[in-house]
């Protein structure tokens, strides 16, 4: 997926039981994040993990 104020970003979706992780990578840098939440909300957790990305781009 391509954000537009940050370039590439990769999605890994990894389900245990009832939960879902999302983790979000960086392409550029190779800055990861992970979001933990419900398995059956996907596409939410993509949010939260996108915006947390942001955030670690912008402290890095």
């Amino acid at each position: 997926m391509t954000a537009p104020d940050i370039g590439d970003v990769i999605f890994e979706m990894t389900r245990t039981g009832a939960y879902l992780k999302c983790s979000a990578i960086h392409v550029a840098t190779g800055l990861e994040v992970s979001a933990m939440g419900p398995a059956l909300q996907p596409e939410a957790l993509k949010r939260v993990a996108l915006a947390k990305l942001k955030r670690a781009l912008e402290r890095s």
